[in-house]
């Protein structure tokens, strides 16, 4: 039995939301949190709001056991790429990607 949760559209470039999840992969739940909460990085607070979704879902869903939860999948994976134009000298334009990501978290119950 698995729950999931997931952010889909988020204005952060997968690549910088991949370091993030790679940290809390097979971790029990309550460690996972606490790695989120103590990381610097701009994808944490997303992270680690998402992975308490997946946990209320887990609860309130499939009645699941909150201890017995560890992180069994995450994966970011790009979405849409807002494209901007960045004006620069003699007239010319330089295109700016704003990437976008779809994040998923997906807890189990240990056997």
């Amino acid at each position: 039995m698995e729950a999931k949760a997931t952010l889909r559209y988020a204005r952060i470039s997968p690549r910088k939301v991949k370091i993030v999840i790679d940290l809390i992969r097979n971790k029990p739940v309550g460690q996972a949190l606490a790695i989120l909460r103590h990381t610097p990085k701009a994808a944490s607070p997303l992270v680690e709001k998402l992975l308490l979704s997946a946990i209320a879902n887990a609860e309130n869903n499939h009645n699941m056991a909150k201890d017995d939860l560890y992180v069994s999948e995450c994966f970011a994976n790009a979405g849409p790429i807002l494209k901007r134009i960045q004006p620069r000298a003699q007239g010319r334009a330089f295109r700016i990607a704003k990437r976008t990501s779809h994040i998923t978290v997906v807890v189990k119950e240990k056997e």
